[in-house]
This record gives structure tokens, C-alpha cells and sequence, in this order.
């Protein structure tokens, strides 16, 4: 997996980390992402997306985190992990059980969290929303 450098990127390129342990969910969204624009990094464990965040050179403005992700923890305890390491970073969860879902806002800036699969135009929209409330707040 090759990961953009913070230093090398346009100020207009955002890249987005993708967590999801299904390549066949995670696969399409990555795509569109790309199609739009944006960069992507995919990640199909939470212990893989623990290596890409802990690299201080790769940035990450938004990431996508399903919330029954394998690996060494959950959804909400990697989001909650990811925070600490990234407090700049925005989070959208993704997952299927209403109740999960519900749990998972606290943990979001942009809601209601999202469902899987993912409505592709929907996640790109609340992408846009969460950069934008970024720039307002002077975070760039």
C-alpha cells in the first residue's frame, strides 16, 4: 500500500481512511472516493489502520470505520483510541444493527451514523460536511 506523504499533498486533496473488514464493502467505496477526488487508504483490521495512524508522515483528515471491524478491538474503541492519537481527526461509523448504530453518534461529528453497505453519494456527502465544519472551526 503506498500512502501519500503530509508534506507532498495539495492543500485540496483530503485523504480518507477506509476501515472495513468486508473487501466486498470496502472495495467500491474506496473507488468512489477515488473517483471523487479524494485519496484513499484501506485498512481491513483495526490493527492495520493502528500502523497507518501511527505514522506521523501519512495524513488523515477523515476516516470510515465499520463498526464490528476485526482485529484488536471494536469500532468504538478504535475510534476512541484514534482520537487520542488524532484529535484532528474525523470519524464516521458505520454499521448495521440499529442499536449499534445509535451507540456509535457520540462518536461522530456529522450524524446519524451510517449504515452498511454504504450509500456511496450519502458517505461523500457527509465527508464534505465534516471538512467543512473543520474549516470553520480553522483546522484547514
Amino acid at each position: 500500500m503506498t500512502m501519500p506523504d503530509r508534506d507532498s499533498r495539495p492543500a485540496n486533496i483530503k485523504t480518507i481512511l477506509v476501515l472495513d473488514g468486508d473487501v466486498l464493502v470496502r472495495m467500491p467505496v474506496v473507488q468512489f472516493l477515488r473517483d471523487c477526488g479524494h485519496r484513499v487508504v484501506e485498512a481491513a483490521s483495526t490493527d492495520e489502520a493502528i500502523a497507518v495512524l501511527q505514522k506521523t508522515n501519512v495524513p488523515v483528515d477523515v476516516m470510515l470505520s465499520e463498526i464490528d471491524i476485526p482485529g484488536s478491538m471494536n469500532g468504538f474503541g478504535f475510534a476512541q483510541w484514534a482520537r487520542s492519537v488524532r484529535p484532528e481527526l474525523k470519524i464516521l461509523l458505520a454499521g448495521t444493527p440499529e442499536r449499534t448504530v445509535r451507540n456509535a453518534a457520540e462518536l461522530c461529528e456529522v450524524g446519524p451514523t451510517l449504515k452498511r453497505p454504504y450509500d456511496h453519494k450519502l458517505v461523500l456527502d457527509r465527508i464534505k460536511r465534516l471538512l467543512a465544519a473543520r474549516a470553520q472551526q480553522g483546522g484547514g
